[in-house]
Formats: structure tokens, C-alpha cells, sequence
């Protein structure tokens, strides 16, 4: 689309022609991660990029700020622009050039929303019907976030909670890598760990410490018996579990290594022991 066509846009499409316009602050600077982590959850809000993820997270309830693409998406995306006028949410379109200064990256997927974060629910009340429960202890990479909660919902986890340390799985990266299954697992953030052991313990879960300790348990002898209700707790990249975690546990597990690897990535590790460990009540 040329710049003619900027003037001559859908109802409800507004042109943005410069970067610093304030209208859509949403989306300024969204590679810098300090930024994003200091912003993104004081202003109450979260960047969604694709239509397929602002499908998804439309789909879980989410509600939208506003809509920003590039012109040439205006035609491939108009049932999604036209759902946006319909609502009174704002959509804003710029030249690829005036996008990539504003948000300091090329946009390949067409299109970014800021959305409204959702209330996260209370621990206990995903804790009921759960059988399987993915906690995830100060993991700070958010590509590994996202890839846990990809695993999470392909593998059958009830539920995935993050300690107060855990980067943000509504990162934007997070979102991208988990292909918005984190708007599909019902997930939250717990308020004290590894106190929170003891909520996990008191719904009548295992809870599992995955470590490279010698004395842990083999994934192989966990899965010929895992218990009806358990919660898998992975550890930060590099340092794994804290030692306070890893004493509040029911027990420690460990996946067996060959070639001479001590472990997985977390990530890797995750879907391991999801796999090796599901519940039968779980449907694949």
C-alpha cells in the first residue's frame, strides 16, 4: 500500500506517520526486556504479536487496547480489523520503517495488539481438578517459559505456576514461543515460594523437585508408579532448584543421561518429564 493509500484507510484505521506518536506508546521500544518488564505489567497490559496469537488470546476473553500493522496486512486482516472498529478498539497503521523505529524490531507476523492483562486467579482454585502441575522456579529466560508452556499444553498439564522470580510468560517472546498456549493452560503466580509447598502438599499433591542430586530418584522408576496428583518443579537455567526447594520437596527426580550429558535444557527437560509422566486422565 502506498502512502496515497494511508489517507484513504477502513473506518475505525487510523495512519501513524510518526514513530513518537504518543497514541501508540503501547508499543515503543519492545526489545528492550528491562523496559518491557517495568512497563508492560504496571501499565496492566501485554504485547501479542500475529493474528494467530491475537486470535488466541481474544479467544481466552482477553480484551484488546489497540491494533497496530503494517499496511500491506490491512487486506489479509480485515475480518480482525473490522472486529476492532465493531468494539471501538483503536487500529493503527504505519509504514514498516515507522514501525521498526517505534518498536526497534522488523515486524514479520503482520501484526501487534496491546492487550489488557487478565486478573490472575488464586492458586487454590486451579488446584482442584488438577492431576498434573508444572511449577516453574525463577526461570528467567523467556524463550524457556514459553517453550514450557508449549509443552504444558501438548503434554496435559492441569495447570503451570511461576514463582514470584520467574520472568513474565506475557512477554511478548514468551507468548511468540509458546504459539499463545499460554493463553490455552491456566497458569498463575504464586505469592511465597517454597512455602507454597506446603498449598501444593495440602491438595494432596507430590511434589517433585526435578534435580541433578545423587540421590534423586529415576524419571524410569517414577513412571512406573507416578502418583495420582504431582507437581514437577523446574529450576533457574544454570543453578537449577534452590536448596530451600529442593528440602521442602516429597522427593527429587532425575532423568537418565547417556553420552556423557548431565542434563537438559530446562525446557527439553520439561517435556520430558511431562511426557514420561502424564496422567492417565490426561487425552491425547
Amino acid at each position: 500500500m502506498s502512502a496515497v493509500d494511508l489517507n484513504r484507510l477502513p473506518r475505525g484505521v487510523t495512519a501513524i506517520h510518526d514513530a513518537a506518536d504518543t497514541r501508540v506508546r503501547d508499543y515503543f521500544g519492545l526489545t528492550d526486556v528491562a523496559l518491557r518488564r517495568t512497563l508492560e505489567p504496571r501499565a496492566g497490559l501485554y504485547i501479542a504479536e500475529s493474528a494467530k496469537v491475537i486470535a488466541r488470546a481474544v479467544g481466552a476473553g482477553h480484551r484488546m487496547r489497540s491494533l497496530l500493522l503494517a499496511p500491506r496486512w490491512l487486506d489479509d486482516l480485515a475480518e480482525l480489523v473490522a472486529a476492532c472498529a465493531n468494539d471501538g478498539v483503536p487500529v493503527y497503521v504505519a509504514a514498516a520503517e515507522v514501525i521498526q523505529q517505534m518498536t526497534g524490531f522488523h515486524l514479520h507476523r503482520g501484526a501487534l495488539a496491546s492487550m489488557h492483562r487478565p486478573v490472575l486467579p488464586a492458586a487454590v482454585d486451579l488446584l482442584g481438578g488438577a492431576h498434573r502441575v508444572l511449577v516453574l522456579e525463577d526461570i528467567v529466560d523467556h524463550t524457556n517459559v514459553g517453550a514450557l508452556f508449549r509443552s504444558a499444553a501438548a503434554l496435559g498439564a492441569d495447570a503451570v505456576m511461576v514463582t514470584p522470580r520467574c520472568a513474565d510468560p506475557l512477554y511478548r517472546r514468551s507468548i511468540r514461543v509458546s504459539m499463545g498456549t499460554v493463553f490455552q493452560v491456566p497458569w498463575t503466580r504464586l505469592s511465597h515460594w517454597p512455602q507454597d509447598v506446603e498449598l501444593l502438599r495440602g491438595h494432596g499433591f507430590v511434589v517433585a523437585a526435578c534435580t541433578l542430586a545423587p540421590d534423586a530418584m529415576t524419571l524410569t522408576s517414577l513412571a512406573s508408579r507416578p502418583p495420582p496428583r504431582l507437581a514437577l518443579v523446574l529450576g533457574t537455567e544454570g543453578d537449577g532448584l534452590s536448596d530451600r526447594t529442593q528440602a521442602a520437596a516429597d522427593l527429587s527426580v532425575a532423568i537418565p543421561m547417556a553420552g556423557g550429558v548431565d542434563s537438559l535444557n530446562v525446557a527439553a527437560a520439561g517435556a520430558v518429564l511431562l511426557w514420561a509422566l502424564r496422567s492417565r486422565s490426561a487425552q491425547f
